[in-house]
This record gives C-alpha cells, structure tokens and sequence, in this order.
C-alpha cells in the first residue's frame, strides 16, 4: 500500500506515535506500506518553525532530511502536473498545504492518512489516523 501523510501525521511518527489507532500504527510500520512525504509538508514545517508555531529540537535543514530517512518515508516532489490541480479543486478548504496534499494524491492516485475531516470533501481517498 502506498500513502501520503498529511504533515501533522508525519510529525506524529516522530513526537506522538500514540495519537494513531493501534491499526494506523501498524499499517505506518508495515514494511509493505510505503510512505510519502509531500514537499509542501516540508515548506509548511519550515514556515511553521520560523513563526515560532513550531519547536523542532534543531534547526530544520538538519532534523528534517535525518527524520525523513529515519521514518523510511520518500519525498514527494511538487509537480507542475501537481499545481494545476490545485486550480481545479473547488474550495472546500483554504489551506494552500492541504489544497496541493489533496492535487498530490488525485494525481498520484495516493490516499491521505489524516485527521482533518474538511478533505473528506474532495475526490480522494482518506485514511483516518
């Protein structure tokens, strides 16, 4: 199986694995799940980081590529295909991060593992973590 994690997941994995159900947890640790991680995730930790929404333990140009590689998840590149998608979406959620993981999985035929019951709205398949 493969899944795209919306961000506050991905950081789940790393601070708060027991906020998922005890069968996310296990599909996340699966060897035959294979996960990804949008590259708009990223920017919108970094963002985060820098308003000071966000406490990482380092600075993120090194906690996030070692964490990445720890939780064997793999980057999902901003696509051109993946921003003219956002501009099809109707506006169900104003959040420019979810907006592009919603194009992301619609292009890329992904479910979403999240929390966030305003994608549920879109055309896409949703995993509740």
């Amino acid at each position: 199986m493969r899944v795209l994690l919306d961000t506050h997941c991905w950081l789940w994995m790393l601070a708060a694995p027991d906020r998922f159900t005890p069968e996310t947890r296990e599909r996340l640790e699966s060897p035959h799940t294979d996960l990804y991680l949008s590259s708009a995730s990223i920017w919108e930790i970094v963002i985060k980081h820098a308003l000071g929404r966000l406490h990482l333990p380092m600075r993120p140009a090194e906690y996030l590529p070692s964490r990445v590689a720890a939780t064997r998840t793999t980057p999902l590149p901003i696509e051109h295909s993946h921003a003219l998608r956002v501009g099809e979406l109707p506006p169900h959620h104003r959040d420019p991060f979810d907006r592009m993981l919603v194009a992301q999985a619609q292009v890329e035929g992904l479910p979403i593992l999240t929390v966030d019951p305003q994608l549920a709205a879109y055309d896409v398949e949703i995993l509740r973590a």
